[in-house]
């Protein structure tokens, strides 16, 4: 069967294209529209489609509209009940129900050719189970737990999967919901809500739980598979911030409350669920599942023996659920998932025409990864685009930042770097067989959503990657399934001793993850990096900014008098090239070459103007700095979004 799966009621649009049980494509339709989570999650915006995602789902596979036989949407409005008769304060929810019954004819508007008869309603919370149950290795017999913020009259599912059938044993129904209570908390900590979740999870890093007590009045398991979790009094606590207001410690301290809390009530839930099932895999999905100092707190307390994540929890997966669950309902074996790399790419030939519609000065070393590996060993920041793009909020080395990780100064680098608060932390990648000698925690985890604890004997060696509670967000680096960054790690040993790379999110505060080329040089020309490493291409700073010209084998030429005339100085940014100094070389905007096809498009992408660019605001700002109450990347420090 073709099954396409759509995303689209709250937040996180995203579309997902399944056949014959496997997984072809998934793409976030942030990546596309260059808004961060696609849109806010309000009554007034559930109408919105994942239209660009699910149209290059189908173009990735050759298919029309007309071609698929079912598709998903992960909301069941007939499951539905009135805002208000469950406890809620939304009084234009029913705005938001209407747009979902609605749903199947403006798809077919959406997408012409499709027969709104072929749409089906998966509940949101079954779609969530599906991407994690019938996604997971080796879980044809395993339990699953779903939690968020809301679905359709609960916010939570616990249940188990037999073979390709997943039976619900339990479900809390609204008001209560651990997401909404975090995110009440993110609001009243000054961060934006259902968007901003793992700053406060960062945050906590910082505080003691001194208000546990407090809490655990509001928020608990109730012996029975539910939980309470609703009416906690914020203000009595600790005063609110406003967005961009200085965070003091009883912030902090609120904020590691509010996480011991929620990890305790999480710990009761998994041994109600593993007393039924005896199962010794949990999956997990929903956007509390993106919180990883719980999930690793699972894996380490918790009763099974193995416990796996969906990349994509938040509700970007449920795109992904609902097109397998219907799958395996209509008789299809669903494949594991093989990796989270289910976005666009490029061939080495199209990115080069990139490289040269946008006049931009570039090498194609012998080996990219070697490069790359000998800028990194002189502290030198590198942005990496490579193959696919990643489904879901992590940057897992094909749109990422790499860094030296045994500079204690490149945290705050990068943090300036992408222009987001200073006391988030950054990741570590690592060689899958060298993971365990550094790090204590679950293994593989491939997809940064545990936290592990760093051997004291490193921390001193790689202090960039350790937060300050002495622990790192690492992903393991298998060789066999991403060589190209597996080969840049050994590279990076080999000259420094150090097995480990900092890895965070190819993006700005309030921006999505970098996707095609056009916003990956939109990126470097925007923020002091040093190195883009584009497929198998380089663009090194000093030649962007210096203004050198692409000849036809790639080697950059000097520019003419004429050539340097076209540049127009717009500022300064600082050159981190080496560790001890800073210098400063002016910006400037990409000369406009009119006989080179599409240059003037191609320059305003490089500098970040001219309207009608991806991202680009309407007087063609890029938006890459902003208030830091503005959506963060989602990518690098991990949060809860429902």
């Amino acid at each position: 069967m073709r099954i396409l799966g759509i995303n689209a009621l709250f937040h996180d649009p995203a579309a997902a294209l399944v056949i014959d049980g496997h997984t072809v494509a998934a793409a976030e339709e942030e990546r596309f529209s260059r808004r961060k989570h696609g849109k806010r999650p309000l009554p007034f915006s559930a109408w919105e489609l994942p239209e660009k995602a699910a149209a290059w789902c189908l173009a990735e596979a050759g298919l029309r509209p007309q071609d698929l036989d079912a598709v998903a949407y992960s909301f069941d409005p007939r499951l539905a009940r009135p805002a208000d008769t469950m406890g809620l304060d939304d009084p234009w929810d029913h705005l938001r129900l209407a747009y979902a019954r609605e749903a199947p004819n403006f798809l077919h508007t959406a997408l012409p050719g499709l027969d709104p008869e072929k749409v089906r309603f998966v509940p949101h919370h079954m779609a969530h189970a599906a991407s994690g149950a019938l996604a997971a290795p080796g879980a044809e017999t395993s339990s699953v737990l779903v939690l968020d913020g809301r679905g359709e009259a609960t916010s939570h599912l616990a249940g188990r999967r037999v073979g390709d059938r997943i039976e619900p044993l339990c479900g809390q129904e609204l008001p209560h919901s651990l997401g909404l209570v975090y995110e009440e908390l993110t609001e009243h900590l000054g961060f934006l809500r259902s968007s901003d979740e793992y700053k406060v999870m960062a945050l906590a890093s910082y505080g003691t739980p001194r208000m546990l007590g407090e809490l655990r009045k509001h928020v608990y398991a109730t012996g029975d598979g539910g939980f309470r979790a609703a009416g906690v009094p914020w203000a009595e606590l600790c005063s609110p911030l406003r967005p961009g207001e200085a965070w003091t410690q009883d912030h902090a301290d609120l904020a590691a409350s509010a996480q011991a809390c929620l990890e305790e009530t999480l710990l009761d839930l998994v041994r109600w669920l593993h007393g039924r099932t005896h199962d010794s895999l949990l999956t997990m999905a929903g956007g509390v599942a993106l919180n990883c100092v719980a999930n690793s707190r699972i894996a380490r307390e918790g009763p099974f023996d193995r416990v796996w994540v969906q990349p994509a929890s938040g509700d970007a997966g449920t795109a992904l659920g609902g097109a397998l669950y219907l799958a395996a309902s209509g008789g299809d074996r669903t494949e594991p998932l093989a990796g989270a790399d289910l976005g666009r790419r490029w061939s080495d030939a199209e990115l080069e025409g990139r490289l040269k519609t946008a006049a931009v000065p570039y090498e194609r070393p012998a080996d990219v990864a070697e490069t790359v590996a000998e800028a990194l060993a002189e502290d030198q920041i590198v942005a990496w685009f490579q193959g696919r793009s990643e489904y879901g909020p992590r940057a897992l080395g094909h749109r990422s930042l790499l860094a030296h990780p045994g500079r204690s100064g490149n945290p705050e680098r990068l943090n300036d770097v992408k222009g987001r608060e200073q006391f988030r932390p950054v990741a570590p990648m690592v060689l899958a067989d060298r993971a365990p000698e550094i790090f204590d925690g679950p293994m593989p985890s491939p997809y940064m959503l545990f936290v592990h604890e760093v051997a004291e004997e490193w921390r001193d060696r790689i202090p960039a990657v350790v937060h300050v509670d002495g622990t790192a967000r690492i992903q393991t680096v298998d060789p066999v399934t991403e060589p190209m960054v597996a080969r840049m790690l050994g590279s990076f040993e080999r000259r420094t001793g150090l097995p480990v790379v900092v890895n965070t999110s190819l993006n700005t505060a309030g921006r999505p993850m970098v996707d095609d080329p056009r916003d990956a040089l939109e990126c470097f020309g925007s923020s002091p990096v040093d190195l883009l490493a584009i497929g198998p291409f380089v663009v090194r700073r000093g030649a962007f900014f210096a203004g050198g010209q692409p000849d036809a084998a790639g080697t950059a030429e000097p520019l003419s008098a004429t050539d340097a005339e076209g540049f127009a100085a717009v500022g300064s940014v600082p050159s981190y090239g080496t560790p001890d100094g800073v210098s400063a070389r002016p910006v400037r905007t990409a000369p406009v070459r009119e006989p080179v096809a599409g240059s003037g498009a191609a320059a305003a992408a490089v500098a970040g103007t001219g309207p009608g660019l991806p991202g680009a605001g309407p007087d063609g700002a890029t938006g890459t700095t902003g208030p830091e109450g503005a959506p963060g990347g989602g990518a690098d420090t991990p949060g809860m979004p429902r």
